[in-house]
């Protein structure tokens, strides 16, 4: 079976930003940065080419083998920001609902610009994220 290609790399994280042609894209990625650095507490690292993340637990996908994944991470895509926060933690559908424009896959949360939501909530999505995989390291 082949190693996974989202491991994490030495390429530094400013770099990569620093790479992104859009302004606004870049000023999102660098608050994002900010947000979910002051909430892992941990300075972030690349995860193959286009994952930021902080710290790291190990994530056995459902039928596949065990391996290291970011607790917290974004990865900036061609059409939105996709930021790696949706645990199940509680109250997390309520701050969905107040958060503002967005979409949601099973452990994903899209926005197309930090403009369009309420930093705040994103904020609290962040601090619960990082809180429910504490636990979940613990247990």
């Amino acid at each position: 079976m082949a190693e996974p290609k989202t491991r994490p790399t030495q390429q530094p994280v400013a770099e990569f930003i620093a790479a992104q042609a859009d302004e606004r894209r870049r000023a999102d990625c660098e608050q994002l940065v900010a947000l979910m650095s002051a909430a892992a507490g941990v300075a972030p690292q690349m995860w193959g080419t286009g994952i930021v993340g902080w710290g790291a637990y190990l994530f056995t996908p459902s039928g596949g083998k065990p391996t290291d994944w970011p607790v917290l991470a974004f990865a900036p895509r061609k059409s939105d920001l996709t930021l790696y926060v949706l645990t199940g933690f509680p109250g997390q559908d309520t701050l969905l609902a107040r958060l503002g424009k967005h979409k949601t896959g099973k452990i994903c949360l899209y926005i197309k610009k930090l403009a369009d939501v309420d930093l705040a909530v994103l904020r609290e999505i962040i601090a619960g994220c990082v809180a429910s995989m504490a636990e979940r390291r613990v247990a």
